[in-house]
């Protein structure tokens, strides 16, 4: 009898354990949402750079213009932009922004010098895209420093981000975005933009090479508003 109980009172505590973790981690993403929610809108100019194999892609000048709950738009100034639809790889906010996913505590690690948290966001809506986030928070700042997204559409991408003098809104400095080109759906019109002695089996090797996109922002105007008409050009 003594046994029972013991086992008893253990699994108890294990499953109180176990619930205090997952409404801690829950708390901690709600509080990064939080964050991000303080900015309305935003104008942010940078740089950015393409990285995959046999595709011209210089560095070029970029502006990107955010609104609430989810308008969002890139424009570059030359070359192609390799990014999934909806711009979740420079627009933190879209990470956290369905409402009804389940957030499962998924122990901590280091990620550069820094200690995280680890949550995975489950969507309970079968119809999203999205399959699975996994965030790497910074708890002391609020933040997330990496993200793993897995997709119906485009597979799985790998997002970094670096902060500094905009941290206080959840805005990084540095954004690096790795994906999978054999998973990823090249946008119509990217033909244009490979080397011209570029053979068919090339095209066909990219599909199994690693892709990089870095964003990096020199500023930002917050929550001064601009004209909705920028997301209809």
């Amino acid at each position: 009898m003594k046994n029972y109980l013991r086992v008893l009172i253990t699994l108890i505590f294990i499953g109180s354990f176990t619930q205090i973790k997952a409404q801690d981690i829950t708390t901690l993403v709600q509080k990064v949402k939080n964050k991000l929610d303080q900015v309305n809108d935003y104008v942010a100019e940078g740089k950015m750079k393409t990285d995959v194999a046999f595709i011209k892609a210089p560095v070029g000048k970029v502006k990107v213009y955010f609104k609430k709950p989810d308008k969002f738009k890139l424009k570059r100034d030359a070359g192609i932009s390799l990014l999934p639809k909806g711009g979740v790889t420079v627009n933190m906010r879209s990470l956290v922004a369905v409402n009804d996913y389940t957030v499962i505590a998924a122990g901590e690690t280091i990620i550069n010098g820094i200690k995280v948290k680890i949550a995975k966001l489950l969507p309970n809506n079968d119809n999203s895209d999205i399959v699975l986030s996994t965030l790497y928070i910074d708890e002391t700042n609020l933040v997330i420093i990496k993200a793993t997204t897995t997709t119906k559409e485009n597979g799985t991408y790998d997002i970094e981000m670096q902060y500094g003098k905009y941290i206080n809104y959840g805005l990084p400095d540095k954004v690096v975005f790795a994906f999978n080109t054999k998973d990823y759906k090249m946008p119509k019109g990217v033909t244009m933009e490979f080397d011209n002695d570029v053979t068919n089996e090339d095209r066909a090797k990219m599909k199994n090479k690693k892709g990089r996109v870095e964003l990096a922002y020199n500023s930002y105007i917050i929550n001064k508003g601009f004209d909705d008409s920028i997301f209809k050009n």
